[in-house]
């Protein structure tokens, strides 16, 4: 089972207010039914939403829903259910602000003015059009798609009333609304009240979030010591350039001392060379200091360099 599906299916079984299945078969219907003059009819691929549907209309217009179960093997065998209402057709259009003396209505603002209808709409609009990714997967994605680009546009400005980031694109002949970033699709599970999928969520969240941490960090030690050794190799060259041409003794006692350690510890950082140096000579000195000190090695190497045209 998807991560999709069970946040569908947590949703779906979660106990609402009268106006909540009001809203919620509003978006339900209105994105996801097909209407004639004497039928709507409704499929759904999740059995928890085609429970939630049925019992909604049920409550609140006590109709006679006819139930279809089919085995579809296209891709993947699965089970659709379909469910038809041939009786009070413009009655449960009509007080659900789809219809209007049987003419299909834009959805508008005043139809959704407090804030818990607006939730509503869009958890019923997501439980018929929206999936979500598992946050194991590469990327946070959470998606409504629909036929019209005014729904689309419309599912966009609720979205935008609780200041969700979300952006609609056109894809093949359907038009997506989404969320890509992690905070907002948990922000969005828990306004739906899904606690469960929040906490599986955040947990991978949490987990991603840590590992891309410690990966990042990895990697800035790993260059951080590819400078240092870079940086002691370099050093090496001019220590060896002094030896050789026997111009150490020209060189400070504190600068011979940094020399010396140097040899001993190529691969050292700065920091980790202070410190060795600080504990094992009781010369305290930092990175400045050190870095200071091999100044002087390197002007003296370009001087004597300079002096013998080298």
């Amino acid at each position: 089972m998807t991560f999709s599906t069970q946040m569908k299916e947590e949703i779906a079984r979660k106990e609402i207010s009268r106006m909540e299945m009001q809203n919620e078969l509003s978006a339900m219907i209105r994105y996801d039914a097909k209407i004639s003059k004497n039928k709507i009819e409704l499929i759904c691929e999740n059995a928890s939403v085609a429970r939630r549907i049925y019992k909604d209309l049920k409550e609140l217009f006590n109709v006679n829903i006819i139930i279809t179960i089919r085995i579809q093997k296209k891709l993947r065998q699965k089970q659709i259910y379909i469910l038809e209402m041939k009786e009070k057709i413009n009655h449960i259009l009509e007080s659900l602000t789809i219809y209007e003396s049987q003419k299909k209505i834009d959805m508008k603002d005043e139809y959704l003015e407090e804030e818990e209808a607006k939730i509503s709409y869009l958890r019923g609009a997501f439980l018929v059009t929206g999936s979500i990714n598992d946050p194991k997967t590469s990327g946070y994605h959470l998606e409504f798609v629909f036929l019209m680009k005014k729904d689309a546009l419309f599912i966009q400005k609720i979205l935008h009333s609780f200041h969700f980031d979300a952006k609609v694109i056109k894809r093949a002949n359907r038009y997506m609304v989404y969320l890509k970033s992690a905070e907002m699709i948990s922000d969005l599970i828990r306004l739906f009240r899904a606690t469960n999928s929040l906490f599986y969520f955040e947990d991978i969240r949490i987990y991603r979030d840590h590992k891309n941490m410690v990966n990042r960090l990895n990697n800035c030690e790993i260059a951080n010591q590819g400078k240092s050794t870079e940086t002691g190799m370099k050093q090496l060259e001019i220590i060896n350039y002094l030896k050789e041409n026997h111009l150490v003794d020209l060189l400070e006692e504190k600068t011979k001392i940094v020399l010396e350690y140097r040899e001993k510890y190529p691969e050292s950082s700065y920091q980790e060379l202070s410190e060795i140096i600080t504990m094992e000579t009781g010369y305290k000195i930092g990175k400045s200091g050190i870095n200071h000190h091999f100044i002087k090695m390197r002007k003296l190497k370009d001087s004597h360099e300079k002096k013998y045209d080298l």
